[in-house]
């Protein structure tokens, strides 16, 4: 199965400090066809305005990974931690039985634009925990950077469930490729740029769902940044 979702396909919602574009059902946007795939619930690309964010909400059994494209975004919660994540950055919180946190622009002159993505737990109630990491785009430019997994493997952040989250730059016409062993599924979601999966175009905004291939192979690409998930 492959199965393309162009950018423009996605659910779509501005509220003027907020401009967002939902790869699933989210908040107001609902599509029975489009509820996530696998354990992935989530991908919101978001652009908040200056000095606007998300003010303090509650989370439970989910994991949260925010990847930051460009600007600042502040972050606190229940937990005691605070920091400002930039371009390069990917955070990790694990809901687990409960948290609080809150999410703003850092700069009350630029945009911050960034990914929110959500990826249900095999385990249910574990205790909150939070962890960020630094890739900056040299560890990903041309390969496959491993920045999410189950176990934290060479130095990813941990997630609480059996899948793999990569990234990687491309421009060129060199390939990479990500092997599917047998059962798994691969999600691949274009941030910018234009690149080649499985012999499709795809350009900024646009995703693939692939399963049942023997591989996921991304090639002929321009100015590309691109995540792929591995999925049970």
């Amino acid at each position: 199965m492959v199965e393309i979702r162009r950018s423009e396909q996605r659910g779509h919602a501005n509220h003027g400090w907020l401009d967002s574009f939902h790869s699933f059902s989210f908040a107001d946007y609902h599509d029975p066809e489009h509820m996530g795939f696998g354990a992935l619930r989530v991908i919101n690309e978001d652009r908040v305005q200056p000095g606007q964010g998300f003010g303090t909400h509650g989370h439970r059994d989910m994991e949260i990974i925010s990847y930051v494209l460009e600007g600042g975004l502040a972050h606190r919660d229940s937990m005691g931690n605070g920091s400002v994540i930039r371009p390069g950055d990917v955070q990790r919180m694990s809901a687990g039985t409960g948290i609080h946190h809150s999410e703003f622009n850092a700069s009350d002159r630029e945009g911050v634009h960034f990914l929110q993505i959500w990826i249900e737990p095999r385990v249910r109630g574990v205790k909150p925990s939070y962890e960020e990491k630094q890739f900056d785009a040299d560890s990903k430019r041309g390969q496959l950077r491993l920045i999410a997994s189950p176990d934290g493997r060479d130095g990813s952040v941990t997630i609480h469930q059996d899948a793999l989250l990569y990234a990687t730059v491309l421009d060129g016409d060199a390939p990479v490729e990500l092997a599917q062993q047998p059962g798994r599924r691969a999600y691949v979601h274009l941030i910018r740029g234009e690149v080649e999966v499985n012999g499709e175009r795809l350009a900024a905004g646009d995703a693939m769902k692939v399963a049942g291939q023997p591989r996921v192979r991304l090639e002929n690409a321009s100015n590309a940044e691109v995540l792929v998930f591995d999925l049970a």
